[in-house]
């Protein structure tokens, strides 16, 4: 098969697990291009697969830790990027593709049907109306149109992927919202992470030792400062914190000893597998990975941003970590932090996690799952 996969650019969790299944697919002697725009496209690219450029499909707006997603809708709509359309559909015509897996990017599977190409898609959320509720009869009518639009993708799409533990152990269960007939085509395909476990070699930075994946947008600065003071209190325990592309580490001076923080990496798991806490925002691939490597969490779901927040609260409800808002002080990190290391209760519930994910295989499920679909839709 030619695959073509189609990666939505808005955090990198959708290409680390994309590109776990192009790997996949490639080993099994699949043809495999990627379609994806900004720093996604750029880390996919540096992993050495056919990379296309994209339009990007929606543009984030927020401040202070907030999402706002009726004004990150408009913006997208001012941009008239929706007009790309075009070109992804020449895009599949020039490069003769099979079958399309597009990854929470809409324009892709639209691009997809109207060359009547099989197509999957890949979500953990399909509740996207919670975003508008109780915010004024405008945004309950943005709402309808949202809910109305995601209907009517189910529908025509072949399969759509759950990147997630099957239920009842789905962390995005309160995400989901289905219509009968779509729950049909619902596969739970377990973790889709960039690096199994067994395959990663730990970094040594010195245990215990917690990863800090906070950063990358501006207005989360706040809480990872007080990440650093958290880590200044108690030097016995190390802390890497990743500040991602758009937070400049150098804007952080006179860093305790025990504090390293890297601007940019292209593969955390030898960190993440060297780790003993997990502090992260809601963002559901981040959770995948960090319960495929058995690790605990302290979660910082963004304000306002309903499916992080329902992410999070299936963490703790779960037994498998701990959720705190943008209000938390660097003394409620710490706490936490130690709570996690010490309390073997949480060591225990993540070893089972970790091995249920190895058991489940996500990437290898995906491809079988499309192989099978593909070759009933030739007969």
């Amino acid at each position: 098969m030619r695959i073509m996969i189609f990666v939505c650019g808005e955090g990198l969790g959708h290409t680390s697990r994309c590109i776990s299944i192009g790997k996949e697919f490639i080993a099994a002697g699949h043809d495999v291009h990627f379609g994806a725009y900004g720093y996604s496209r750029e880390l996919i690219e540096r992993k050495g697969f056919v990379t296309y450029e994209i339009p990007s499909e929606i543009t984030l707006v927020g401040k202070a830790g907030s999402l706002n997603m009726k004004r990150s809708i408009l913006a997208t709509f001012k941009r008239g990027q929706f007009l790309g359309l075009i070109k992804l559909r020449k895009l599949l015509k020039r490069t003769k593709i099979d079958v399309v897996i597009s990854d929470s990017y809409y324009m892709g599977l639209i691009s997809a049907r109207s060359r009547l190409l099989p197509c999957h898609l890949i979500i953990n959320q399909s509740n996207m109306e919670e975003f508008f509720k109780g915010k004024g009869v405008s945004s309950k009518i943005l709402a309808e149109i949202v809910k109305k639009f995601y209907n009517g993708m189910f529908r025509f799409v072949d399969r759509v992927i759950i990147p997630d533990f099957p239920l009842p152990h789905t962390v995005c269960r309160k995400n989901l919202d289905f219509r009968k007939k779509t729950w049909k085509k619902v596969f739970f395909s377990g973790p889709l992470v960039g690096k199994s476990f067994k395959e990663t070699k730990a970094e040594e930075p010195g245990r215990p030792h917690v990863l800090c994946t906070i950063g990358g947008f501006g207005y989360r600065k706040p809480i990872f400062r007080k990440v650093i003071e958290a880590a200044d209190m108690d030097r016995s325990i190390n802390y890497t914190l990743l500040s991602g592309p758009s937070v400049d580490p150098e804007d952080f001076e006179k860093l305790p000893e025990n504090v390293t923080i890297l601007k940019f990496i292209d593969d955390q798991f030898p960190y993440m597998k060297a780790s003993d806490v997990i502090i992260a925002p809601g963002g559901h691939s981040t959770m995948m990975e960090a319960l495929s490597f058995g690790i605990p969490m302290i979660t910082v779901p963004d304000q306002n941003h309903s499916e992080q927040l329902n992410n999070s609260q299936v963490i703790e409800e779960d037994g498998l970590g701990k959720k705190l808002e943008y209000s938390a002080s660097s003394e409620d990190i710490l706490r936490n932090v130690r709570l996690l290391i010490d309390d073997e209760k949480y060591v225990n519930k993540l070893n089972d996690m970790r091995k249920m994910a190895e058991k489940l295989n996500g990437p290898e499920g995906v491809r079988k799952i499309i192989e099978s679909t593909y070759q009933k839709n030739k007969k």
